[in-house]
């Protein structure tokens, strides 16, 4: 995806739905070049197009996913997919920066294997040159995704290496947390296979706290933005959390 097409989505996103000729307008290039990039863009299921409009894709969920912060959190899937070797077989849970993580996947070279419990995710990898493996369980429509003991029991039935988790929240007093308990119980699942657990959020999640939580204790590395609080990430470090600000 080039800069052009990033700003696109953004100008989509933030107003719902926009004409053709406004998007030239804004991006400074003729109807035709702006025809060709929506193309492009719904080709890969961003968007869809109607008679001299585009609109965001299933907006009432996307819009939970790709938000006034897309570029910033393309920026840390981008990131995110420099760990991922050759051979891992890497789990990816829900959320708007491990959706992003999925479509860069798709550019992945090499043997992987990918394991999620996100319908959204596994549709985005549906013709990915690698394997990819959805778990079951009872679907939670607002998240997309699957959650409940049938999902802890997949989780328990298989093995990855490395895991990229999304949170609601972080407060030096109580850890990471979430506001979902089904979703939290899914993560924590994960977390007791011992795999190198990567949690994903922009800064904006840190020094937020929700009901549920998220045991902090087996969470080593963070990717973030250099926006967080600088106390925040001081907390996370004196806990042995690795920081890697993008």
């Amino acid at each position: 995806m080039n800069k052009r097409h990033q700003i696109i989505l953004e100008l989509i996103n933030n107003k719902k739905k926009i004409s053709v000729n406004e998007l030239s307008e804004l991006t400074k290039v003729s109807l035709v070049t702006i025809r060709n990039d929506l193309s492009i863009l719904e080709q890969q299921n961003y968007v869809k197009r109607t008679h001299g409009f585009a609109e965001i894709l299933d907006r009432d969920s996307m819009s939970e996913r790709m938000d006034v912060n897309f570029s910033l959190k393309q920026k840390l899937a981008k990131y995110s997919l420099s760990l991922i070797n050759e051979g891992d077989s890497v789990f990816i849970e829900g959320g708007s920066t491990n959706s992003l993580l999925a479509r860069e996947l798709l550019n992945f070279k090499g043997e992987i294997v990918v394991i999620t419990v996100c319908t959204y995710i596994a549709t985005l990898l549906r013709d990915a040159p690698f394997d990819v493996i959805l778990f079951g369980g009872l679907l939670q429509a607002k998240s997309e995704s699957v959650i409940g003991p049938l999902t802890r029991t997949c989780i328990n039935q298989t093995h990855f290496n490395k895991t990229f988790l999304g949170i609601d929240g972080y407060n030096p007093d109580f850890g990471f947390t979430g506001r979902d308990m089904m979703r939290a119980e899914v993560i924590n699942a994960v977390l007791n296979k011992g795999a190198e657990n990567f949690v994903i959020s922009d800064s904006s999640k840190f020094g937020l706290v929700y009901p549920y939580t998220i045991d902090s204790d087996k969470i080593k590395q963070v990717i973030t933005d250099s926006d967080i609080n600088s106390n925040m990430e001081k907390s996370l470090k004196n806990k042995g959390i690795i920081v890697h600000k993008i």
